[in-house]
């Protein structure tokens, strides 16, 4: 699995580099605050690339890959944060928040009901965080729902 690690390491610095070019495009007005918009994203390709020289450099011999099951799981975490995605626009962030959490709590192991209550509290607990302390423009509900 040495290989695989060095792989993965790879292709996340390309990912990685990928990001800083999108972030360059990220335009900024002369009245910006001095760090401006850029430096958060430059911040996530730097400890990205970090990681991944580690990967590349120091790959764990004994990793073991997911298989049968565990890849299923693992595609419908990554097809709920897909969804989430894309959703998040239309419906605000209440729904689809609430609606992503709470599968993703149910998948590494809660039972239905309290991962429903999981995903409502965090979708209504963040939009609150968010919107209400941090003050950021978060639309709470789809268009027309009121929040």
């Amino acid at each position: 699995m040495i290989r695989g690690d060095r792989i993965f390491g790879a292709v996340m610095i390309v990912v990685a580099l990928g990001y800083i070019l999108s972030a360059r495009a990220i335009q900024t007005s002369f009245m910006s605050d001095p760090v401006g918009p850029r430096l958060f994203p430059y911040m996530i390709a730097g400890v990205m690339i970090i990681c991944s020289l580690v990967m590349i450099l120091r790959p764990d011999p004994d990793a073991e890959w997911p298989a049968g099951p565990m890849v299923l799981q693992l595609g419908i975490a990554l097809a709920v944060l897909v969804a989430y995605a894309y959703s998040i626009g239309p419906l605000g962030f209440i729904i689809p928040t609430a609606f992503a959490s709470g599968v993703l709590s149910w998948q590494i192991g809660g039972r239905p009901l309290r991962a429903a209550i999981t995903g409502i509290g965090l979708g209504i607990g963040l939009w609150v965080l968010f919107r209400l302390v941090l003050g950021l423009g978060l639309r709470g509900l789809p268009a027309g729902w009121g929040i």
